[in-house]
């Protein structure tokens, strides 16, 4: 017996795996560098509701430092509230003015519609500071 979410034929089922393999997206990922002038979040795949925990404590973990705060989003594929919400929360609970940097067309879009973007240092690929960023080695 065939359910309706079951393949009719190995065709249907090949063509099924062959779409949900378009439509899931790389997992969302949140990485805090420390810097020794500055703290950076890169975050990369999908930042939504799923990276919650690890959203806010990036958030913490950067707001401890004290550092000015950069988030590196080069490599998001998407982006919901969530996402809109922790670069508003990390721009209000910083010291500094959080900069953003590489922003994708999609996050782009986002920063336009909800206006965030002006809470945030939107920096351009050719606008980046001429110091590299150098992390603290914190294994010693």
């Amino acid at each position: 017996m065939r359910d309706v979410n079951s393949p009719s034929t190995d065709q249907d089922a090949a063509t099924s795996d062959a779409t949900e393999a378009t439509t899931v997206g790389e997992p969302g990922a949140v990485q805090v560098i420390v810097g020794t002038d500055r703290t950076r979040i890169v975050l990369s795949g999908e930042v939504d509701a799923d990276l919650g925990p690890e959203l806010q404590e990036a958030t913490a973990e950067a707001e401890q430092r004290g550092l000015p705060i950069e988030v590196d989003a080069h490599h998001v594929t998407f982006m919901d509230s969530s996402g809109v919400a922790f670069l508003a929360r990390l721009s209000i609970r910083s010291e500094h003015r959080v900069r953003l940097l590489r922003v994708p067309p999609t996050v782009r879009f986002l920063l336009e519609v909800t206006r965030i973007g002006e809470l945030l240092d939107v920096v351009d690929d050719g606008d980046e500071d001429a110091a590299p960023f150098e992390p603290v080695d914190t294994a010693g």
